[in-house]
């Protein structure tokens, strides 16, 4: 929402009030509690007069500051609220410093002017920002805002997965989830969090509608607003970026582990396309025959039966044995997916059930809301109440019973506001967060009935606090390489924001996929933490685009496979730090200023640098920081710090190991789920020094192994050992054994078996 125009002016019709002087305050548990005056107080009479702004001032572990600023305090304080995690006991140290009043947080300080009114925070001693709230009467209602100071250079990125530029220097985004495809900037996913390039994140705790002016209204500043009387924020630190998202996803939610299987290859019928049992049976049958490996078989919308979703029936014509049907899918190692949404159509057998007991959204008048945009009559699924949560859920247990693995939980984001929600909550509030309770429900429903660790959804709609329960798909996406682009922007941008795993519709979902288009986003889609073919209207089974296609996408399925010892301690990692899978690279590289608008290549993980092909010629043009970087595939060595153009096949891309790496793979190709640490290859490149561990299925460290090189020897340490088979490939360095190993060279570098609990190894030269 903008209340300026320029410098000089307001809109018209809108009046401005500013926290002018902290007037007066106290220290309640851990909590600083100031009285602001919208003007400095020099005599009695300008006590007769404007607001008093009440601004509470905590914090619920360290170098996370939180900011509640508030007008009118008898506003009635409606939820939803986000789950927030507090640290049992905690408080930070508040201090009187005569004209400042100073808040520290481990960390992080905020520093208080008392006269006139300034906030600023810092960490490390390092200032970050400033920040001041107000309040604002304009035509459109009174609003609670901030402003956060953007500094020379800063650059802000995230706010859930915006397909619009990366940078979100000179954007206007509202936080409201809408279902409009990847081509705009509405988003499935909205998340009011960002972080800058200087370290520190901004997380506004509304889940309704905040709009974000950012470097917009005021070009030094980024400007949130909601309407109402109050507004809650905090201001997140840390060491680096990595940290920032460390302390975020502690604050709202860490992702849960996904199993191991569902980092394979999803397969789907599509959307529109007709198909039944024996169309399902030769899609399976024909990737074995061809060598594909397949681990999860989806069954999109047309499994139920038309003008019935959902009722979380078998259309019977098509599939006149279900259970039959997923016990032979199941006998050929797969697992199965089908599709839902939280909408049920009158002529759904659950609509009956539903409304007779009170399970759906109502209008004020106590009718039930209902729609006929996207099925006849629907209803949606009342999530606040406890009672239809348990019948929507009791459904889906009948499902996983009869043999299905994992939901793609659709929609979500099409939540009206002229409603009544069972437990009283804001329709404005909850449309956002409508998704969080969806999804929660599908996977506590998973988890429950196949225990922890088992559980996966296919989300398509989120919130902050969404990535806890993964995994998350990037939405309705054209066929085109700018849709592509536009695809890794929305991941890149949602990475930012705590969510650990990401996947997209391989080929596009909208329009005809191009054998040549195909291809590149294979390599895209394989080399993400999550992978599927799925489309509209064609099925996206390779051999009906070429054979080429067919040989591609074996080529990247075995080639993830063989990675998923590397892939999976990142998945670890996202579920135990919040740093996600695909890394935009500034997160990787902070300190290189080409990083930080990068937005056609990413890390996966903290070694591998992916920049897909976005282009028919095969032409890709990507950047390499500083150092010594090797080709994954070819081996070859390339000195960074700089931009290059090459042409790759489809077999190819930029596929770079940065220097100082162990990447460890795996010893099968035909499957996701196997032990990692069994027969593993500790591939090490241009390493100084390094440690690198190995998980098992469960995500317990299996391996665990450093490295260190003094002068011209390296010094190999097992820290943990497996008892199973293992190797190191040194990349471009030629060795010889000095003590506690045996080696022999091979044609891509030496290959060292170790035969102790340590090894000492002299490099003789480069070759």
């Amino acid at each position: 929402m903008r209340f300026r125009e320029g410098l000089w002016r307001l809109r018209e019709g809108v009046r401005i009030f500013e926290p002018a002087q902290v007037y007066e305050y106290s220290i309640e548990e851990g909590k600083l509690i100031m009285r602001a005056t919208f003007q400095k107080i020099t005599s009695r009479v300008q006590t007769l007069q404007g607001p008093v702004f009440t601004i509470t001032v905590s914090s619920p572990f360290e170098d996370v500051i939180r900011i509640q600023f508030e007008h009118f305090l008898g506003s009635e304080k409606k939820g939803p609220h986000y789950e927030l995690y507090q640290k049992e006991g905690f408080e930070p140290t508040i201090v009187d410093d005569g004209d400042v009043l100073r808040v520290r947080s481990g960390k992080m300080e905020l520093v208080i002017n008392k006269h006139p009114f300034k906030m600023e925070f810092f960490h490390s001693g390092r200032f970050l920002t400033r920040s001041k709230p107000g309040y604002a009467i304009a035509p459109e209602g009174r609003f609670c805002y901030a402003k956060v100071h953007l500094s020379v250079g800063e650059l802000v990125y995230g706010l859930g997965e915006r397909f619009s530029p990366f940078v979100k220097n000179g954007q206007r985004v509202v936080m409201w989830n809408d279902d409009a495809g990847t081509v705009s900037d509405l988003a499935y996913k909205n998340v009011p969090f960002y972080v800058t390039n200087r370290g520190y994140g901004v997380f506004v705790n509304d889940p309704g509608r905040v709009d974000f002016e950012i470097a917009t209204e005021d070009v030094e500043a980024v400007q949130f607003s909601v309407k109402g009387e109050r507004l809650d924020y905090f201001v997140v630190g840390g060491g680096d970026l990595k940290e920032v998202l460390e302390n975020y996803t502690l604050l709202t939610g860490r992702p849960k582990l996904p199993p191991v299987w569902s980092f394979g290859l999803w397969l789907t019928t599509s959307f529109l396309t007709d198909y039944d049992e024996e169309t399902v049976m030769k899609f399976v049958e024909e990737m074995e025959k061809r060598d594909i490996p397949l681990s999860v078989f989806h069954f999109d919308c047309f499994w139920m039966r038309e003008f019935r979703w959902v009722d979380l029936e078998w259309d019977r014509r098509n599939f006149p044995e279900p259970e039959n049907l997923l016990k032979r899918l199941k006998e050929k190692g797969l697992k199965i997916c089908v599709w839902i949404n939280p909408y049920v159509s009158q002529l759904s057998k659950m609509f009956e059930e539903g409304l007779r007991n009170g399970y759906f959204l109502k209008r004020p008048t106590g009718e039930v809301w209902q729609t006929d945009d996207w099925q006849p009559g629907l209803a949606i699924v009342d999530f606040t109440n406890p009672r239809a949560r348990e019948w929507f859920s009791s459904k889906l247990e009948r499902l996983v019973d009869m043999g299905v693995d994992c939901f793609k939980t659709d929609f979500g984001e099409r939540i009206p506001t002229d409603v009544v929600f069972h437990d009283g909550s804001d329709p404005e509030r909850m449309h956002n967060f409508y998704s969080y309770l969806y999804n929660k429900t599908v996977f506590e429903t998973l988890e429950r009935k196949l225990g922890k660790g088992n559980a996966v959804v296919f989300a398509r709609s989120a919130t902050a606090g969404g990535q806890k329960y993964p995994v998350h798909w990037g939405g309705d996406c054209l066929a085109s390489y700018e849709s592509m682009a536009e695809t890794l922007r929305g991941g890149l941008s949602l990475s930012l924001c705590g969510f650990g795993f990401w996947s997209h519709d391989i080929g596009g979902f909208e329009d005809v996929t191009t054998p040549d288009l195909y291809k590149r986003w294979v390599a895209f889609g394989l080399l993400s933490s999550h992978s599927r073919l799925h489309g509209s209207s064609v099925y996206k089974v390779p051999w009906i685009f070429d054979e080429e296609s067919v040989d591609v996408l074996r080529f990247f399925v075995k080639l993830k496979c063989k990675l998923m010892p590397y892939i999976f301690r990142h998945a670890v990692e996202a579920s135990e730090r919040g740093i996600p899978l695909l890394r935009p690279m500034i997160l990787e590289f902070p300190g290189d200023p080409t990083c930080a608008f990068l937005d056609r290549q990413y890390m996966l993980g903290e070694s591998i640098l992916v920049a897909p092909v976005f282009s028919e010629t095969g032409e890709v043009t990507y950047y390499l920081p500083e150092g010594t970087w090797t080709h994954l595939l070819t081996g070859e060595r390339v000195i960074g710090g700089r931009w290059l153009t090459e042409r790759y096949d489809y077999f190819g891309l930029p596929l770079f190991v940065r220097p100082n790496s162990i990447v460890p793979t795996g010893s099968v190709d035909t499957r996701p789920d196997y032990d990692y640490a069994d027969g593993v290859t500790l591939n090490a490149f241009e390493i100084t020094n390094k440690a690198v561990e190995v998980n098992d299925p469960t995500g317990e460290v299996a391996l665990s192994v450093s490295v260190e090189r003094e002068g011209d020897e390296i010094r190999v340490r097992v820290l943990k050992d497996s008892g199973k088979s293992w190797k190191m490939l040194f990349w471009n360095e030629e060795l010889e054994v000095v003590e506690g190993a045996e080696a022999r060279r091979v044609r891509e570098g030496t290959e060292v078996f170790l035969k102790a609990s340590k090894a000492t190894l002299r490099v003789v030269s480069r070759c």
